[in-house]
């Protein structure tokens, strides 16, 4: 069913591509660093240099923290993912956050490598460079495939855990046009060039529980972000080097930190079932489902899904 999706997805966009003046109306080129600095790294985004990348970063809240919050986010998102929560925590926490390799401002990896290992090691880097030594580690999605596995990797700097619509099992769920056109060769090559602002919207609003709340200006930091350079090859190779099929129930089973596991309910990438598997796989987790919420419920309502989150940190 999969292959029949991609080739019935592959003649339309060709036949789009065909249509006089597509190409021209959604011709997109990469924007540099600087292009895009002004608008999305204000104060206090910071760039840190390590293992290669200058790393976009902030790092917020009171220094004293003894237990930093670290916050991932997800494909195609950015540190700004975060942003109420950060406000909401950083009164009282040490909140950082930072783009992943192939995203927000940060860009693609020196050297290609998109594997889950080589997420995890960055994150420990980045914790190196900045002198962290514990933390509370969360995840959205990808990020939260990359909190776990730090949490596996190095448990004794790990102290909690949050996952929020975590990937971490066979993939079952439906993905956004824009996933789709990144794993079909010769469209991905197109796309690194155009960029409808269109495909872009669809694709936020389909990981939204609520369509209604995309607005135009989160509209456009997804797109503008997009088009920082490399990131949209950087996603075409990181599609090309996962397997949505690997179940990773083994690594998971052996994750023994304080957990805390928030899912959207109208989550169509990673479906609700994944969240009882990891309360399952997790001893002792604690899963709080937002029943009208999608696949980013820190984004889509930040004030909500930081109740739970403020609780299981004051334990």
């Amino acid at each position: 069913m999969k292959g029949v999706v991609k080739g019935l997805l592959a003649v339309l966009v060709l036949v789009l591509l065909g249509t006089g003046g597509f190409v021209a109306a959604t011709w997109a080129p990469d924007k540099s660093v600087d292009e895009l600095r002004g608008r999305w790294a204000p104060p206090p985004s910071q760039f840190i240099a390590v293992n290669g990348y200058q790393v976009h970063l902030r790092d917020e809240g009171p220094r004293a923290d003894p237990l930093p919050v670290v916050l991932l986010h997800g494909t195609s998102a950015s540190l700004h993912t975060w942003d109420g929560w950060a406000a909401g925590l950083g009164q009282s926490r040490r909140v950082i956050r930072f783009d992943m390799p192939g995203f927000g401002l940060t860009g693609p990896a020196p050297d290609n490598d998109y594997r889950l290992e080589a997420y995890v090691k960055l994150v420990a880097a980045v914790m190196d460079k900045l002198g962290v030594q514990k933390f509370v580690i969360g995840g959205n999605s990808l990020g939260g495939r990359v909190a776990w596995g730090v949490a596996v990797a190095y448990p004794e700097r790990v102290q909690k855990l949050i996952l929020v619509d975590a990937g971490g099992y066979r993939f079952t769920g439906s993905l956004p046009i824009g996933f789709r056109i990144a794993e079909i060769p010769v469209l991905n090559r197109i796309m690194e060039v155009t960029l409808p602002r269109a495909m872009v919207e669809s694709s936020v609003r389909n990981v939204y529980g609520d369509a209604g709340k995309v607005t135009p200006a989160l509209v456009d930091r997804y797109y503008d972000l997009t088009l920082r350079a490399g990131n949209r090859a950087a996603l075409r190779e990181r599609f090309a080097q996962q397997d949505l099929a690997t179940d990773y129930s083994e690594q998971i089973r052996t994750i023994r930190q304080p957990t805390l596991i928030l899912w959207g309910g109208r989550d169509q990438l990673l479906v609700p079932a994944d969240a009882e598997r990891f309360a399952k796989d997790i001893p002792g987790s604690q899963l709080v489902m937002f029943e009208g919420l999608g696949h980013v419920p820190q984004e889509e309502d930040p004030a909500a899904t930081l109740v739970p989150v403020q609780a299981f940190l004051a334990r």
